[in-house]
């Protein structure tokens, strides 16, 4: 795929995201404690941030005074540990607190909001029918639910209870997670830049020097690193998506068995519902099995990775 066409699915993505996150943070009447919650999470993963750059340095005169044998800045430095480490759990402990008050919070008036737009109006039977007929235009604009001809949601009951927490969960995680990562490598490649010094190498009759090499060399194994996790793991969005379904699928047709029981004893029909079910159970894990062999190579390139890490810096430094 192009380029240009993994950019524009991106920014498709981030616009469904933002219609689907908008909503609670700037029209909802919790708007403004929402809002304040992100910002304490914010500042928080800050100061987390901080205090990991704090503990860095720590444990830089720490050892140098064990190198030196040096009592006084020993004791010393175990003094300052502790409130460093003090503060940096106050710090951890509020963090997730709040953030998982920020996703029940949330998921809570998301869910709320999309059950009333499914029983709106018999939307719930008019999408199982296979389509959507809205009574008036401006219904059809604000219900957010599909138009005629659009295609309809699988398994709504599902996508309410389960996706809505997993979209709020993962939305919040995966963006306090991007700050964390940019902030962090602000912060540390100044410190890194400053071990690091200049790398001089003949090619060509010619000499270079390359000025910070050993971050340029730790920004490149990230990034090829992390090229390499996307193209392997890159499958599973899509293997997990429709174990979803499935999973749904075969959920939904136990229930319809324990809603019509008397009716299907009657007909004696439950070698054909066994049947039935048992074809959506292998469905599920056909699905599954694929699922176990795509995040064995997954695992397998990760574990990889993080083994180079612990000897890829001595071989940068060693030059």
């Amino acid at each position: 795929m192009a380029l240009a066409d993994r950019f524009a699915r991106f920014r498709h993505f981030l616009r469904q995201v933002g219609h689907l996150s908008s909503p609670y943070f700037s029209r909802s009447g919790e708007k403004w404690r929402a809002r304040g919650l992100l910002a304490a999470i914010v500042l928080l993963n800050l100061g987390a941030v901080y205090m990991l750059v704090q503990i860095n340095e720590w444990n830089r005169v720490f050892y140098d005074a064990l190198q030196n044998k040096d009592a006084a800045v020993f004791w010393t430095q175990l003094g300052r540990f502790t409130y460093l480490a003090m503060i940096f759990i106050v710090i951890a402990v509020y963090r997730f607190y709040l953030t998982q008050l920020l996703q029940l919070r949330w998921r809570a008036w998301m869910t709320r909001d999309l059950m009333h737009r499914w029983l709106a109006g018999d939307a719930f039977y008019r999408m199982e029918l296979g389509r959507y007929i809205a009574p008036e235009q401006d219904a059809r604009q604000t219900s957010g639910l599909p138009e005629p001809g659009q295609r309809v949601p699988d398994n709504p009951d599902q996508r309410l209870q389960e996706d809505v927490h997993l979209f709020t969960t993962q939305t919040v995680g995966l963006s306090m997670g991007f700050l964390n990562a940019v902030v962090t490598l602000a912060s540390f490649v100044g410190i890194l830049w400053g071990l690091s010094g200049s790398f001089s190498f003949t090619l060509g009759g010619s000499e270079y020097t390359i000025v910070g090499f050993m971050v340029w060399m730790a920004v490149l194994y990230c990034a090829v690193g992390s090229v390499l996790t996307h193209f392997i793991g890159r499958p599973l969005i899509g293997l997990n998506f429709e174990q979803q379904r499935r999973e749904a699928n075969f959920r939904h047709h136990l229930v319809r068995v324990r809603e019509y029981s008397e009716t299907i004893a009657l007909d004696k029909g439950a070698r054909v519902e066994e049947q039935n079910l048992d074809t959506r159970f292998a469905a599920v894990l056909a699905n599954y099995l694929k699922l176990i062999a795509k995040q064995k190579q997954l695992v397998g390139f990760t574990n990889l990775f993080g083994q180079a890490a612990v000897v890829f810096p001595f071989i940068v430094a060693a030059p």
